[in-house]
């Protein structure tokens, strides 16, 4: 997984990668595989003193939620847990008493070290917890409607399916003190107004705490993206998204491991290497307004500003997945490659796949 994240983090950091080219989401979407290995780290110490593991072998192929929810409660507890354990320097000396003592080893005080050593990177590490809460980090003025925008983005890790979820939207804001405050008489951004970005939450504060309760209620991969962005566009009047996208990161197959994709899997299980036994997919999904119906007010009330959403009906998959657009990617090691290659079953395993083969310190596209 170490690998398939950190390759991953290659193909969007590099200069002419189509993500990092596409406004932000290059740089968003590296900062939640930050999040992801400082996840796997903490899970790394965790499976050191825990009695089990759990892992979604025959759906995603990432630790199960339960594992997210206990490293998230962890982390609220870890400073108070610490301070009622024996220092490092006090469980060392209580193992080489036991050493010297018993003539066994310490396994119970081995256990006991790796569950300070897990509580104290804990607190050190970021992770991706179930919601990992919104954040604003652009803000500008579209020229047309004379409103404000943000680019928003917030991640998710979805418990049903047990896929890590980033989202990023562009938002049109047209609460009047916000319109004030940012918008000049030209129509173009007030630099007076200092915005010290990125700002956690949404930029709107009268507005913040019910969008993170959005987000927490509404990024469900189960929600089509078309139903995310109408059910934004219906529960705030003043907030009108434009764009909504997902990267959906997974499932991910690893020979020996997984059992959802009995074919790559068992072609997997003739690479040499386990290390390199492995595939990682991910999808971007992409929805967008094509036409915003102006706000009707009158003596006994109205209609606010309404989005109408394009959906592509003349693509299958997009219709079915109530996106405008959409891009399905496979990650995969050089030594992979190879055997699926060599399968014969290339064709069937990639179909719909941008290809992006591990070679070396190098990512190799559209093979």
């Amino acid at each position: 997984m170490e690998q398939a994240l950190n390759g991953l983090d290659t193909f969007l950091r590099e200069d002419d990668s189509p993500l990092y080219q596409h406004d932000l989401i290059g740089a968003v979407v590296s900062s939640y595989l930050g999040r992801l290995r400082g996840s796997f780290a903490s899970w790394e110490d965790r499976i050191a003193y825990a009695d089990r593991f759990q892992i979604s072998k025959a759906e995603s192929g990432f630790p199960g939620f339960r594992n997210v929810l206990e490293l998230e409660n962890d982390r609220k507890t870890a400073k108070s847990r610490l301070k009622t354990m024996p220092s490092e320097e006090d469980l060392r000396e209580e193992m080489i008493d036991f050493i010297l003592r018993k003539k066994k080893f310490p396994t119970q005080l081995q256990k006991s070290m790796a569950e300070r050593s897990y509580l104290s990177t804990v607190l050190k590490q970021k992770h991706f917890s179930p919601l990992v809460l919104p954040r604003t980090i652009r803000v500008s003025v579209n020229p047309k409607t004379k409103r404000p925008y943000y680019i928003v983005h917030w991640g998710y890790f979805d418990g049903s399916a047990n896929l890590p979820l980033v989202y990023m939207a562009v938002i049109e804001d047209s609460s009047s003190d916000i319109v004030k405050t940012l918008v000049k008489r030209n129509g173009k951004l007030n630099k007076a107004v200092n915005i010290p970005l990125p700002v956690d939450g949404l930029l709107n504060p009268d507005l913040a705490h019910k969008f993170d309760d959005f987000c927490e209620k509404n990024s469900s991969y189960s929600l089509t993206l078309s139903t995310v962005a109408s059910s934004m566009d219906k529960d705030f009047e003043m907030l009108h998204p434009k764009q909504v996208r997902r990267f959906v990161l997974g499932p991910f197959y690893h020979a020996g491991i997984t059992e959802h994709g009995h074919l790559v899997e068992e072609i997997l299980g003739k690479v040499r290497k386990p290390e390199n036994s492995w595939l990682m997919t991910w999808t971007m999904q992409e929805i967008y307004s094509i036409h915003e119906t102006p706000a009707k007010w009158g003596i006994w009330g109205g209609e606010p500003a309404r989005n109408q959403y394009y959906i592509n009906s003349e693509d299958v998959d997009c219709a079915r997945q109530g996106v405008s657009a959409f891009l399905r990617h496979a990650l995969v090691p050089h030594e992979s490659y190879q055997a699926i290659y060599a399968s014969g079953k290339a064709d069937e395993i990639f179909e719909g796949y941008q290809k992006n083969i591990v070679s070396g310190n190098q990512i190799l596209r559209n093979m």
